[in-house]
């Protein structure tokens, strides 16, 4: 192997570093994919646990999407209510978009699967409780990484995947941009407790977390139609939330070295883009790198398409996420947005399939929907 250990060294075994260990493997490489965590059951906490359908196709491609469902797993429209009135996802009703419908699991259920799936994979190795140190280089190309234990193991490629406090990126000196976020994430479990319709439901309204946690969440549900009454059903974790949640940008891409999931790019959670996006990055990245990565071609020309891919795909997203995360109220053209959504079919699905990142903004805000807008909010005075 050219005095390589393995083709790709993946660091972090959760949705990204998992899902791009597995493709890498049935590609036919090899894999070093190595997780801090000692518990192959180890999970995130801090999750919205809901996969955008954008991300299905991955789900699908990695074959755990039955059985995901399986275990309980729910499949949902989310609907979203404004002080416009509420913004109804028809789609799947009416036979579904093509991509179906988003899926909510729980992380304690997802992260394990996907470990799983990929310590089973030939080709595949998981390494557990290894933390790394630093990137190994040579004429400033990454070639390896170096484990707190002092081993070295080297790779054509390294990935990655450890999150937004990313070591790797950190290691490699990457540039990043840091954009601020005037929201904090806050929430809990609960069991038995009713949900309009069987939906998942978004309303678009603050709540004051510098008080009591709990209070501020069964408060935060007062008044707002349609919600579930907390008392109905039983808190069964704590409230746990983060207020440190700024978007933060990094290189997709250097020399040897890939970003992917949270690493490259991490979003305002309130958007709930991160499981989706985790995925998708690793998906890019496996498709646009795994040939040159075999055939031992031009790694650099791979994964400067990887980086413009990436770019193209979730760049546009990304600046409208931190555009509304910094807390302004919305423009003029998204109230009349918004308000035609809530009285058009056509419209609603339009922000559906941008807001499940289906769709990219330049559709749901492009001239015909804005035009479409602004005769549906001139000539129809109530919500459908």
């Amino acid at each position: 192997m050219n005095g390589r250990d393995y083709d790709v060294v993946v660091v972090g075994a959760s949705l990204a570093g998992c899902t791009a260990a597995t493709l890498y493997g049935r590609a036919g490489l090899r894999v070093a994919l190595i997780e801090a965590h000692s518990d192959p059951a180890a999970y995130k906490h801090a999750c919205t646990h809901m996969i955008q359908s954008s991300a299905n196709g991955v789900l699908d491609r990695l074959g755990v999407a039955a059985e995901i469902e399986a275990a309980g797993g729910a499949r949902m429209a989310v609907q979203y209510w404004t002080e416009l009135g509420p913004i109804r996802d028809t789609a799947w009703l009416n036979g579904g978009r093509p991509a179906g419908r988003n899926l909510c699991v729980r992380r304690s259920l997802l992260d394990p699967l996907l470990r799983t799936r990929a310590a089973e994979t030939p080709g595949v190795d998981l390494m557990l409780g290894e933390r790394v140190a630093g990137i190994a280089t040579d004429f400033g190309r990454a070639c390896g990484v170096v484990t707190a234990t002092g081993r070295r193991i080297d790779a054509q490629l390294v990935v990655g995947a450890d999150g937004r406090g990313s070591a790797v990126a950190s290691s490699a000196r990457m540039p990043r941009k840091i954009s601020p976020n005037a929201r904090v994430g806050y929430f809990a479990y609960y069991s038995d407790l009713p949900t309009p319709g069987g939906e998942g439901w978004v309303w678009l309204r603050g709540a004051d977390f510098k008080r009591d946690r709990v209070a501020a969440l069964e408060e935060s549900f007062g008044g707002l139609p349609g919600a579930p009454e907390p008392a109905s059903g039983v808190r069964v974790s704590d409230v746990i939330g983060r207020v440190d949640i700024e978007n933060i940008a990094r290189p997709p891409a250097l020399a040897g070295l890939a970003l992917v999931g949270d690493a490259a790019l991490a979003s305002d959670p309130t958007v709930g883009v991160g499981c989706g996006w985790a995925l998708q990055s690793a998906e890019w990245l496996v498709e646009e790198t795994a040939a040159p990565l075999l055939e031992r071609g031009d790694l650099d020309a791979a994964l400067k398409s990887y980086r413009k891919r990436h770019g193209k795909e979730l760049g546009p997203h990304q600046a409208l996420i931190e555009r509304g995360a910094k807390g302004h109220l919305p423009s003029g053209v998204e109230r009349m947005l918004m308000s035609a959504a809530t009285k058009d079919p056509d419209i609603a699905r339009r922000f559906h399939d941008y807001s499940t990142r289906n769709a990219p903004p330049r559709r749901a805000l492009g001239p015909g929907t804005m035009l479409r807008a602004a005769w549906v909010d001139a000539t129809r005075r109530r919500a459908a």
